[in-house]
């Protein structure tokens, strides 16, 4: 009997480091990792960017008459049937969650953001984790990381960290910082990245003992 795949949801503070974790947990298991690179598909089916996919995405909207556009233009055979959608944050969000489904259907996976833990939460084999930082070391990376000042790293992670609210919860009605939408909730505060990825590794393998080593 083939086993499971696995999905990892990985949720994360803008300037944590979450992105990195979740690339360097993705050697280690040997599992793709899907992000916000992985959706221009979805960015060409809306004819947008992905920078105007963040903005649609950081808006506020009405559930239902998103709900309606999205099956407006999908069916249930085809991806699209329409060639010029309106993308909306929650049209953008079905079409990537229909995406990331298809995905996690064919492998084991990390994915980073999406609200993946909303997606696959009904899923038996998804474990989803949340990485947090402190403020100053957040604003700290970013700040070396773009080469700005801390002012300008603290309002960019202002701007990220708000943006990535609105869209929770208006895709899942739940705030990404209930901790009981998750697995683990790591504060990852002054940790290196890889050894945060190789804590959460080892101990996925002992939640799935069938994995390889």
């Amino acid at each position: 009997m083939e086993n499971p795949k696995i999905i990892i949801t990985i949720n994360r503070e803008s300037g944590s480091g979450g992105g990195e974790i979740a690339r360097l947990l993705g050697e280690k298991l040997g599992f793709k990792v899907y992000g916000r690179a992985m959706l221009q598909s979805v960015a060409d089916h809306f004819n947008l960017t992905l920078e105007d996919m963040d903005r649609v995405k950081a808006q506020k909207t009405s559930w239902w008459s998103d709900f309606c556009n999205f099956y407006r233009q999908f069916d249930t055979t085809s991806r699209s049937v329409d060639s010029n959608p309106e993308a909306t944050p929650l049209t953008l969000y079905y079409a990537e969650a229909r995406l990331l489904r298809e995905l996690a259907e064919q492998e084991s996976c990390i994915i980073v953001g999406r609200a993946g833990f909303h997606i696959f939460r009904d899923n038996p084999n998804a474990l989803h984790l949340l990485i947090m930082a402190d403020r100053d070391a957040r604003v700290a990376r970013i700040a070396s990381k773009q080469n700005l000042s801390l002012e300008e790293a603290a309002k960019v992670i202002d701007k990220t960290d708000k943006a990535r609210d609105t869209f929770v919860k208006t895709v899942a009605e739940t705030s990404r910082y209930d901790a009981r939408n998750y697995d683990f909730v790591l504060n990852v505060t002054n940790m290196p990245t890889d050894t945060v990825a190789q804590f959460l590794a080892d101990n996925i393998r002992k939640k799935y003992p069938f994995m390889a080593k």
